[in-house]
């Protein structure tokens, strides 16, 4: 199976923090499933590293790339055709980036590794 993770799965996954579920978890450590984070989430821990809102413990510059490769994880860049699917969308979740991921997930017919409840509004596949 193809995974999307959520920002906060991503790095709930990384610092090992007891928020991740179990199911959420297992998923994630599973080999048998290929593992998708979106530059849309690079980008939201980007945002919020510089307005001081998230505190990595580690420089941001190389962080991502680390944790990507340490785990195997795939980068999933944002196409015109995600970006396209955001204008359907109706505003069950005001969080752009959550908009976004919603969207590639559609797209690319995977579901979403999150604990967020709002995304189900959408009818997209959720797993926590």
């Amino acid at each position: 199976m193809i995974l999307l993770l959520d920002t906060h799965s991503f790095l709930w996954f990384w610092w090992d923090d007891p928020q991740l579920s179990r199911t959420a978890n297992e998923a994630i450590r599973s080999p048998a499933n290929r593992k998708l984070v979106s530059t849309a989430s690079c980008w939201e821990v980007a945002i919020k590293v510089s307005q001081r809102k998230l505190d990595l413990g580690a420089p941001y510059r190389g962080f991502i790339h680390q944790h990507l490769v340490r785990n195997n994880f795939e980068l999933l860049p944002i196409a015109d055709e995600h970006l396209a699917g955001i204008v359907d969308l109706p505003f069950h979740h005001r969080d752009p980036f959550d908009r976004l991921l919603v969207a590639q997930a559609f797209y690319e017919e995977i579901p979403i590794v999150s604990g967020d409840k709002q995304l189900d509004a959408y009818g997209v596949q959720r797993i926590w």
